[in-house]
């Protein structure tokens, strides 16, 4: 990671999102890096809590084994295999058999989606996650993650689309968690013009984050043109600067 550039997004989001949390971001690898592995389990337990850790500032790992919801193996890119039933788990269920999360009307929903959703195979043996002033020199950041409040993403969401006239520049598709962070973005890494995700839709997920937090993902290009623009763009202004106070003051009473 260029230091340069590491510095200057770093003084610049202090800048204009005061008290902010700094965005974490994920690149795969073929060695964990010395990096403490997430730990594998044999209950469920959703990858999203577990990046709490790398929100408070502790890099770490997740291989095969250590992406514990069947989920997150998928979403990772580490198999393409669905759990038994899943078109009727994520619908209506099978009475005295299986409980339905209802995020669908019906397992001929289900199947359609995941017939026309598009897969991806991990590129490496593991994926690693950093927070943004953890990064080392020798790193190369594929997509950065913010964790926001409303305010933040207002900023985030107006500022990726400032070079950009398609009024879609930020995509909200339906997924877990793990897939508005990790599966989506990595997909939009490999388009043409990669656009930026906002995520933390997932009822289910939700219990991992803040009441007033969402995700929102951005492929590393976009993000770098996201912080070559931020002193020529609505954030230099007043009306930026009414918000930004409400965020000084929400990341005061966060900390």
């Amino acid at each position: 990671m260029d230091s340069t550039i590491q510095h200057r997004f770093i003084l610049l989001w202090d800048r204009f999102f005061p008290h902010a949390e700094l965005p974490i971001v994920y690149y795969y690898s073929d060695t964990d890096e010395g990096i403490d592995r997430a730990p594998p389990s044999e209950q469920h337990r959703c990858m999203i809590c577990d990046l709490a850790r790398v929100r408070d500032g502790r890099d770490l790992c997740f291989g095969v084994e250590g992406a514990v919801c069947g989920g997150a193996k998928r979403y990772l890119g580490f198999t393409q295999e669905l759990a038994p039933n899943f078109d009727y788990f994520l619908s209506c269920g099978i009475p005295g058999k299986l409980e339905g999360e209802r995020y669908k009307k019906s397992p001929e929903l289900v199947r359609q989606l995941v017939e026309e959703a598009p897969q991806f195979e991990a590129p490496a043996r593991y994926i690693i996650f950093k927070r943004w002033d953890n990064l080392a020199a020798d790193d190369r950041p594929e997509v950065v993650v913010f964790f926001a409040t409303p305010d933040v993403l207002s900023g985030l969401f107006t500022l990726s689309g400032f070079d950009d006239a398609d009024v879609d520049a930020v995509r909200v598709p339906f997924a877990a968690g793990c897939g508005s962070i990790v599966h989506h973005p990595y997909l939009e890494l490999l388009s043409e013009n990669p656009r930026a995700v906002l995520g933390m839709m997932d009822v289910s997920a939700r219990p991992c984050v803040p009441a007033r937090v969402l995700s929102f993902a951005v492929p590393m290009p976009r993000f770098e043109r996201m912080v070559a623009n931020m002193e020529e763009s609505f954030l230099i202004t007043e009306s930026w600067a009414k918000v930004q106070r409400r965020i000084d003051d929400d990341g005061n009473e966060l900390h």
